[in-house]
């Protein structure tokens, strides 16, 4: 991967390899968490209806426009659809409803956020999302942790393909095939908990080697790994020097036996809870 390289859908939407995750980030202290990210650099944010802090992110990302002439533009706020709207017409209300705490006219990424197999409706909210697209209430539209089956059923059924998909992605849970397919179909794909939650992973020692051969942390090591591999890594973090550190670390291009070795910890069980879309309900 080149410094500041950016991935391209297959429709050619474009994403910079690291966004800010904003889970936990709340009120004005996430407010003031987004400004910052945005003014160090960041232009893609990510956010979810049941992260409970849209309203937040929105108020984050005027202030960083309000902060100089450059700082708010071209950022693109992702957001998602919750399990407990995939129905008809809760799936288009939900999403006006992320726009409105917001304050955007159009939400520049909207995903539906499991696909809730038990229920069964994953079909009817992605039309619900074509739908809002089509509307001019969002831009683009994707999915997140979505299977192949889930993946091939959608377009089958509606005719659209997304451009992005957001998984579980992390060195102990790589998901290899995933991430080929994708780049096959022109899915980009986005990793959450792109560093393992800060666990073990940062003390693996072909993290720790790498980091001090690269004169790196190990964050910036996993977070290059994700970028070398064409993942959207989307890192939480409140401290503007963390959002600096992290960002900077699209300037480090790993090697493809340094990427082989971290992809290399995969683990079968590498998943960090029992979060399998072929079983998990989101309410």
């Amino acid at each position: 991967m080149a410094p500041h390289a950016r991935f391209t859908a297959h429709n050619g939407f474009v994403l910079p390899p690291i966004g800010l995750g904003t889970y936990k980030l709340n009120g004005d202290a996430g407010a003031d968490a987004v400004a910052g990210a945005i003014g160090a650099g960041y232009r893609l944010v990510d956010t979810a209806f049941n992260y409970e802090n849209e309203g937040a992110v929105g108020r984050g990302v005027r202030l960083a426009a309000g902060d100089g002439a450059d700082d708010g533009a071209g950022v693109i706020v992702t957001s998602k659809l919750p399990g407990r709207h995939h129905e008809a017409p809760w799936n288009q209300h939900s999403v006006e409803e992320s726009r409105a705490r917001l304050g955007v006219d159009a939400i520049g990424l909207h995903l539906i956020h499991w696909p809730n197999p038990v229920q069964g409706q994953y079909v009817d909210a992605w039309q619900g999302l074509v739908d809002s697209r089509e509307r001019g209430v969002v831009d683009q539209i994707g999915v997140s942790n979505f299977l192949p089956e889930h993946l091939e059923r959608i377009e089958a059924e509606t005719g659209v393909r997304p451009v992005f998909n957001q998984l579980e992605v992390h060195p102990y849970f790589p998901q290899v095939d995933a991430v080929e397919l994708h780049r096959e179909l022109g899915i980009i794909t986005e990793a959450w908990s792109p560093i393992g939650r800060a666990g073990a992973v940062l003390d693996e020692p072909v993290i720790q080697r790498i980091a001090a051969e690269r004169g790196a942390t190990p964050v910036q090591i996993v977070l290059a790994w994700h970028a070398a591999r064409g993942v959207v890594s989307i890192p939480r973090s409140q401290s503007l020097d963390r959002q600096r550190e992290n960002l900077a670390a699209v300037e480090i291009a790993l090697d493809d036996a340094e990427v082989a070795a971290i992809t290399a910890l995969g683990r079968p069980d590498g998943r960090l809870f029992d979060a399998d879309p072929r079983t998990h309900e989101e309410q």
